[in-house]
């Protein structure tokens, strides 16, 4: 009898190992299941160090230009650290002096161009916040600070061509002369529109006249009238608010008369037509609280676009999604300073070759570039895509 329950009690003990390993094994074959997906190496020798021993601050916007060029924004003095970085306190060592807000890189890497701040006929954002580009490569910025309730519009050079809106306008999500620091600006070059996230104030979308500045049309969630009121934090076990929360972070309108937002702290994108109708959202890592999932979209450059890469600044890692079906095919990236890493993964834009370029706020304070590899087998959660061996 005592050898029956020995016998018993090894099978028990071998069954619940052999379940262990089995769920294991299932658990390890979801994160190395491979998928057919745009494949993508960060190039760790990309961009080139800056001259005159200049540092980035909070890196907080990315765009890209006709030719390739990439421009980034970043806010300086006032996000260096006094002790360690530059910090505004002038030179008292050989290093280290905060670089221009707007720098531009070529295809190689190379800093080809460096300006922006305060000027004349124009206020400059006390808190700037986003870069993008139009057809004809002029480059416009918003602001995330308080009294940041306009848009600038320069060219490629940094000639001052337009102030949308005044200055130190109070919030107003309904007003159609003013906005509400407006976190990025994305344009419908053949309708000759703006779509404004409007944002950290603001809690909608706001088309605009590219030419004028004229408010055209504005929404927000679920296409109804947006309200300014205070929803308090996101609560993951509480049902979707009809409302976008602070900050409405993108706004992208695409080739084929849709428009994907960036609803940050509510962890989803929603989905519009142009005209602010209402077709689809999707949650993204749901759970995640605080600064929210959902940072920045760019598309694929094919006809089609038909990948949409999102940034997640929270879980410090980006989507690859089906536009269409916005399932999550494959994800890279990790939490870390290493290249391939990020540390508040804010911004995204792509090439025309199908690059992607990220910027990283806070204390991550740098450019990244992804180097597309064409399409094919990548695992479902790929981790550092670190550059393979040729």
């Amino acid at each position: 009898m005592a050898r029956r329950t020995v016998v018993l009690g090894s099978a028990l003990v071998g069954g619940i190992v052999v379940l262990g390993i089995a769920q294991s094994a299932l658990q390890l074959t979801a994160q190395d299941q491979l998928v057919n997906a745009p494949r993508f190496e960060v190039d760790p020798m990309w961009p080139k160090p800056l001259p005159n021993h200049w540092i980035l601050g909070s890196t907080i916007g990315v765009g890209v230009d006709s030719r390739d060029h990439v421009y980034i924004i970043h806010r300086g003095d006032s996000t260096l650290n006094q002790r360690t970085e530059a910090g505004g306190g002038g030179r008292i060592a050989e290093c280290c002096l905060s670089a221009p807000p707007i720098l531009e890189f070529d295809p190689a890497g190379n800093l080809v161009n460096s300006w922006g701040g305060p000027g004349q006929g124009y206020d400059w954002p006390s808190s700037n916040h986003g870069i993008s580009l139009d057809a004809k490569d002029n480059v416009w910025i918003g602001g995330n600070g308080n009294g940041d309730s306009h848009i600038l519009k320069f060219t490629r050079d940094g000639k001052f061509l337009a102030q949308f809106g005044q200055a130190k306008q109070p919030i107003n999500s309904k007003s159609t002369t003013s906005f509400g620091r407006v976190a990025k600006i994305s344009f419908d070059d053949k309708a000759n529109e703006a779509y404004v996230s409007d944002g950290y104030g603001n809690k909608r979308v706001a088309v605009i006249d590219m030419n004028t500045g004229a408010m055209k049309r504005f929404w927000g969630a679920y296409g109804e009238a947006p309200k300014d009121t205070n929803m308090g934090p996101y609560n993951p076990d509480a049902p979707l608010i009809r409302q976008f929360r602070n900050p409405v972070h993108c706004a992208e309108p695409t080739t084929d008369g849709l428009v994907y937002v960036c609803d940050r702290p509510n962890d989803r994108i929603q989905v519009f037509q142009k005209d602010g109708k209402f077709v689809k959202e999707v949650q993204v890592a749901p759970k995640t609280r605080g600064d929210g999932s959902t940072w920045d979209i760019a598309f694929s450059r094919d006809p089609q676009q038909r990948y949409l890469y999102l940034a997640d600044g929270k879980n410090e890692k980006v989507y690859v999604m089906d536009r269409q079906s916005l399932t999550i095919i494959t994800e890279f990236g990790d939490g870390g300073r290493q290249p391939g890493q990020f540390f508040a993964v804010h911004s995204i834009a792509t090439d025309s070759k199908g690059n992607i370029y990220t910027t990283e706020t806070y204390e991550g304070k740098r450019l990244q570039k992804f180097t597309y590899r064409g399409m094919g087998r990548v695992k479902k959660v790929q981790g550092v895509p670190w550059p393979a061996r040729r």
